[in-house]
């Protein structure tokens, strides 16, 4: 695989766990709506209210979710397979002598071809310290060297 079949692959891979997200948030926010719709009038007036009140707040939590699953999707758009790096920027896939990391968002472990990628937070620490190194440059992370071995 070439790389930028490799970051193609790892961009579809990260893409689909924001739209898994998308949808859970989406369902969870229509189930909780449909269900303070439903809530029928109690004799017990309060309990009545309270339970719509639960139901809404449940809405809007999972409305939250799906606000910051919408805007990791508009995040992810910005990151064209296609262009290259020299150094370690957004976007990028970094293979060191410790592990391979593409630099996007915190989505965790992902397998290409057998290969193991930590998808990571440019504001993750590991991120930071990366960032604007260059092939062959050293860097320190939890006191072990790291050496960056490519960048694509």
């Amino acid at each position: 695989m070439e790389k930028i079949e490799i970051k193609e692959a790892l961009l579809e891979e990260v893409r689909e766990l924001i739209d898994q997200k998308i949808a859970v948030a989406q369902k969870l926010m229509n189930d909780a709506q449909e269900s303070a719709n439903n809530e029928t009038k109690s004799s017990a007036g309060d309990k009545f209210e309270t339970g719509r009140a639960m139901m809404h707040m449940e809405r809007d939590k999972n409305a939250h979710i799906l606000s910051e699953a919408k805007k990791l999707e508009m995040f992810l758009n910005q990151i064209k397979p296609e262009r290259t790096f020299d150094q370690v920027a957004f976007g990028s896939v970094v293979e060191t002598s410790l592990g391979n990391y593409f630099i996007s968002i915190a989505a965790g472990r992902l397998i290409i071809e057998g290969k193991k990628y930590f998808a990571i937070s440019p504001q993750a620490p590991l991120a930071k310290e990366m960032m604007r190194k260059k092939i062959g440059d050293t860097l320190m992370f939890n006191d072990n060297p790291m050496k960056i071995l490519d960048i694509f």
